[in-house]
């Protein structure tokens, strides 16, 4: 029977007793402590060591932060903490949980478009950085910054005229709801500064989920010569920029990993060769997939084991109301496999061809097509891998009803 590969599996994982280990324990270890299946799993250590990674490739001038979207969980949150510079959010929700997290409001800047006058109250109040989207958005923000007596913090988010080439999704060039266009921020940014607000620089966000480095590297010197014209025509100093991100993580056959190794060797060259307006800059950038995304695993469990027109289905508990885009709905033009593999036979030879699903009464509740995977039973488990971003909060865990899957940091 034809088959399909899987996506290529992150390193850092292991097997222990025939089992995926992740960390130091079993799958099986891992489910029985949490209680149920479905349930995700995120390392410690493969936190920690993308951090370290980034680190060391990236010049000391350049600071990270953490783009809470990506994966919000409150035991996810806590431990980047002390590991990143910053922390950027796109709603109110997001806000709570930094707060709730302790984390200084100085750190942390507030993107997106659409927010509502009762989000921008509350990120003034306590501080904040707005990432204004719109010349509207400013004057509504400076508006309740008088009512309220606090000078907003506010940057501006710039819609550029070019975009993150490959990118799986494009978020400058062109006509956007994102961002002011390049050519009206130095007004804009005037008008800011001369109505009292706290001017905190630009935010230059063109596109995410790229896995060329030289497409990574050209959209990075782009946004730096963009933000140094913009800053002379503004004419004060831009206290930061927010450079972005758009480091993609390989989910799919023949993906190929980011050479990080060639990114940070450009990157040093720009810092040493920066344009004098933005000698004085801080510089960071804005990760939030490749921070997280393959710390993470989806475990579920088979239910249910049959066949239909000779074709195998493994129907697990698990599906698209927790992982959407490894089923192949959260933007993909043509479904490919995510990296899965059977868990509890992790070290087994595959020799079974099969169909895993969902529980989901549709037909796009699909995990894996025409896989081979060792021959799994009902009970076995199912890793879904890179899984630690737009998992369980960017899938509708509502739909039909199931719940919502457990969450551990471990």
């Amino acid at each position: 029977m034809k088959t399909k590969p899987v996506g290529p599996i992150p390193n850092g994982y292991e097997t222990r007793d025939g089992e995926l280990a992740i960390g130091t324990r079993t799958a099986s270890d891992l489910v029985a402590s949490a209680g149920q299946t479905p349930l995700f799993v995120y390392s410690r250590a493969h936190l920690d060591r993308r951090v370290a990674e980034l680190r060391a490739a990236l010049p000391s001038r350049i600071g990270v932060n953490y783009a809470v979207k990506a994966n919000p969980h409150a035991a996810m949150v806590a431990h980047m903490d002390p590991l990143v510079d910053g922390f950027d959010i796109a709603s109110s929700g997001e806000l709570a949980m930094t707060n709730a997290a302790g984390i200084d409001p100085k750190r942390v800047s507030f993107a997106g478009p659409g927010k509502r006058d009762d989000e921008l109250e509350a990120a003034i109040a306590c501080g904040v950085t707005l990432n204004c989207e719109s010349e509207g958005e400013a004057q509504r923000s400076l508006a309740i910054g008088h009512r309220i007596g606090k000078a907003p913090r506010i940057a501006i988010r710039v819609n550029p005229d070019f975009e993150l080439k490959g990118s799986g999704m494009k978020m400058g060039g062109g006509a956007k709801p994102f961002g002011v266009d390049a050519e009206r921020v130095p007004a804009l940014a005037r008008s800011i500064i001369n109505e009292g607000a706290d001017w905190r620089g630009l935010h230059i966000f063109t596109g995410s989920q790229a896995l060329s480095a030289d497409a990574i590297i050209e959209a990075q010197g782009n946004v730096l010569k963009l933000a140094a014209k913009l800053g002379d025509d503004i004419g004060r100093v831009l206290p930061k920029l927010n450079m972005g991100g758009g480091f993609g993580i390989a989910y799919f056959p023949n993906d190929t990993a980011l050479d990080l190794s060639a990114v940070g060797a450009a990157l040093h060259g720009y810092v040493e060769d920066l344009p004098p307006s933005l000698k004085d800059t801080e510089l960071c950038l804005e990760l939030g997939r490749y921070l997280v995304g393959e710390a993470g695993v989806y475990l579920c469990r088979v239910i249910d084991r049959k066949v239909s027109h000779g074709t195998t289905y493994l129907v697990t508990d698990g599906g698209l109301h927790h992982q959407l885009a490894a089923s192949g709905n959260f933007g993909t033009v043509v479904r490919r496999n995510y990296p899965v593999a059977i868990a509890s036979r992790y070290d087994a030879e595959p020799d079974d061809v099969v169909n895993v699903v969902g529980c989901l009464c549709t037909p796009l509740d699909r995990l894996a097509d025409q896989a081979l995977m060792p021959r799994a039973q009902v009970g076995d488990i199912v890793a879904v891998f890179c899984a630690g971003a737009y998992g369980a909060s960017a899938s509708p865990a509502a739909f039909l009803g199931h719940g919502p899957a457990a969450e551990i940091l471990v």
